[in-house]
């Protein structure tokens, strides 16, 4: 992780750009686009050459070398991959000459390693470069690394025995939340607008909640998964990004979303661009208000205030608000995914040992990623038959309830970001009690990864302690054109633009 002669070339020589003085410290900064331009911003100055794709490219990394230190965001370094792209030319896509970070979990650019937060995939290259990274670059982005996030991904905060612990901008005591904590720390951190991000249950939702972020789940196939698969975890995970401006999530989405080759299925291709919703009014809104956690589990007073702050902010909007939850069952909801997610993580750790001849164990996987595996070994293919089919009755019961309301409206989590060393996969229980642990944090966000529909985090509260706190909206499936008008008008009602971290 030691900056090259070049690199550390690159940083000095970006320092006006910048905006950080001081030898891996953001101790001073100036104004920089980097902090003032959201991506689409930062596209447009480009356009305009008023700034070129090469010192955009050396600002993010010059940022990425100073704050890493402190935040720990950085799995990969890419930046040669980075500066090939510019001197090869880009496509004049949307966002081209924008700097992006690619989430370092099952996302690949043949040749390049992904090394999925695990000891066990130390080293990996893949031969395939996957769909998402083929649009990300027709759209002009320039890839320049990978974020961390926890082993394969499979808990809400970004800890793991690889890279260590990533630290929130914040405030270094507490998690980003994961799994695409890396993402929203290097984004919370100012080393870029936007970041790609993933969301298996709560992890685009979770870490922007906890860095104070915007964060939109899409509707489950509506971004690209593969090659060489074209879900993830049973059609639980999606990919998409955290970011500052609803702007540009919107734009994001459009440039990634719809079919790719071999697609089982996938989200209704929407009627006009989502970039075009935001800004438009959603109409009188039929909002429901769920304060208690599915499960029953403790909700934390502070988290259940922001989501009556944002009620009353939705009704002083001119919107209805009721409180009102849907029927679930979320017992059987999360036994189910347990299945999916515990059968798709055995088979994989399976094949990887039998490909590497590398023993499954401790020395190679955390406690938790084990009990995954020793769970999913033991499910049966009836086992994984009810799991779909309990999600699939979750998935009715829900469009059921959404077809009186427009808009679930809740807390994101149960709690302000925790302290580190709470929910990591190297605990201090076993792995039942682990999973409660991690459930009872984020019970609110897995609702939309069973059910398909998508969903956001919006950055409009904060803790006592300084910390942000999401509150999210859930919508229709395939409808993340009402989530956008919706964010639109929230983000100009409650702006979030200028709360930042004090680096």
């Amino acid at each position: 992780m030691n900056m090259t002669r070049r690199e550390g070339m690159a940083a000095v020589g970006a320092a006006a750009l910048l905006g950080v003085t001081g030898a891996g410290k953001a101790a001073a900064r100036r104004t920089s686009p980097l902090d003032t331009h959201d991506a689409m911003g930062l596209a447009e100055l480009v356009a305009k050459r008023q700034v070129s794709p090469s010192e955009l490219l050396d600002a993010a990394i010059g940022r990425a070398e100073a704050l890493n230190p402190r935040f720990n965001f950085m799995a990969q370094k890419h930046y040669d991959y980075g500066r090939a792209a510019i001197a090869k030319g880009l496509p004049q896509g949307p966002f081209s000459g924008v700097p992006w970070l690619l989430k370092d979990l099952n996302t690949y650019i043949a040749g390049l390693p992904t090394e999925n937060g695990s000891r066990f995939y130390k080293g990996y290259r893949p031969q395939i470069t996957s769909e998402l990274v083929r649009r990300v670059e027709k759209a002009g982005f320039v890839i320049f690394g990978k974020t961390t996030v926890p082993e394969l991904g499979l808990t809400g905060t970004t800890e793991n025995k690889l890279n260590g612990d990533t630290r929130n901008p914040w405030n270094v005591k507490h998690i980003t939340g994961g799994s695409s904590g890396g993402a929203a720390a290097a984004v919370a951190a100012g080393v870029l607008p936007a970041a790609h991000a993933t969301d298996g249950g709560g992890s685009i939702r979770i870490p922007a909640s906890c860095c104070g972020l915007f964060g939109l789940k899409p509707s489950r196939g509506r971004v690209p998964m593969g090659p060489p698969r074209t879900e993830g975890w049973g059609g639980l995970s999606v990919h998409h990004a955290v970011t500052r401006s609803v702007r540009d999530s919107a734009a994001i989405l459009d440039a990634t979303q719809g079919p790719e080759p071999g697609s089982r299925y996938a989200a209704p291709t929407p009627a006009e661009s989502f970039l075009s919703q935001v800004g438009k009014a959603p109409g009188r809104l039929r909002i429901a208000l769920m304060l208690d956690a599915p499960a029953g589990s403790p909700v934390d007073p502070e988290c259940v205030e922001a989501a009556r702050k944002a009620a009353r902010l939705c009704e002083s909007l001119g919107h209805h608000v009721e409180e009102a939850a849907p029927k679930l069952d979320i017992a059987a909801m999360g036994a189910a995914s347990f299945v999916l997610i515990g059968s798709s993580v055995a088979a994989d750790m399976l094949d990887r040992a039998k490909a590497t001849g590398i023993a499954i164990g401790p020395d190679v996987l955390e406690p938790i990623t084990l009990g995954f595996t020793a769970y999913g070994q033991k499910a049966t293919g009836m086992d994984f038959a009810r799991a779909n089919n309990a999600l699939q009755a979750a998935a009715i019961s829900m469009a059921q309830f959404m077809a009186t309301y427009d808009i679930l409206l809740s807390p994101t989590l149960a709690a302000p970001p925790l302290e580190l060393g709470k929910i990591n996969l190297s605990p201090d229980v076993d792995f039942a009690a682990w999973g409660q642990r991690a459930a009872s944090f984020s019970p609110f966000t897995q609702i939309a990864n069973m059910t398909g529909q998508p969903a956001m985090s919006v950055p409009l509260a904060t803790a006592k302690n300084g910390l942000p706190i999401g509150v999210m909206f859930m919508g229709r499936y395939g409808d993340e054109a009402l989530l956008l008008r919706l964010a639109g008008q929230l983000e100009a009602a409650a702006p979030w633009k200028n709360k930042r971290p004090a680096l």
